[in-house]
């Protein structure tokens, strides 16, 4: 498996994916593969945090951190975890995750929020956001709504998640 950045040559593919990876997830509002194009074009972006696993040549897995802020501190934000349905279950989130978190670390982000299963996030360190401070948005569930901590030494930050204006939050 090879991960690395998306390129630009790679958005079609990227979009086919997140449908069809989305298509069958329990939680999904179908339109996971337009918010990854907009967010592509915001001013949250970090183009090192959109990240393609490949296998044999094929993308089968896509990963994309934005920047957030929680008051008044940025942090980013993992949305969505992307796996083609043949290829779940195969470590391929795990490995998009982890090089996500070592690059994130290199460019000195501090914190990484997800609204996602309160059982497969905890597996890398997310623990319930509010633990750190940080303020559940209204109608989220507070199991889903996790933050980790991606340096040794981080400042603690507290207050209210303003995302990226694509996310419609």
């Amino acid at each position: 498996m090879l991960i690395r950045q998306e390129t630009s040559k790679d958005c079609n593919m990227v979009y086919s994916l997140v449908k069809d990876a989305f298509a069958t997830a329990e939680y999904s509002d179908g339109n996971e593969q337009d918010l990854v194009a907009a967010l592509r074009n915001g001013v949250a972006f970090v183009p090192e945090l959109s990240l393609i696993a490949e296998i044999d040549g094929r993308i089968a897995g896509h990963i994309m951190f934005t920047k957030a802020r929680v008051g008044e501190d940025t942090v980013l934000v993992l949305a969505p975890l992307s796996v083609l349905p043949e290829f779940q279950k195969q470590g391929i989130g795990t490995a998009l995750i982890e090089e996500g978190h070592k690059i994130a670390k290199k460019l000195g982000y501090q914190y990484s929020l997800v609204l996602g299963s309160e059982k497969y996030y905890p597996r890398f360190g997310y623990r319930p956001a509010e633990q750190f401070g940080i303020e559940v948005p209204e109608g989220i569930s507070s199991a889903n709504f996790m933050a980790i901590n991606l340096q040794d030494n981080v400042k603690p930050i507290s207050g209210t998640v303003t995302y990226a204006k694509e996310f419609g939050i």
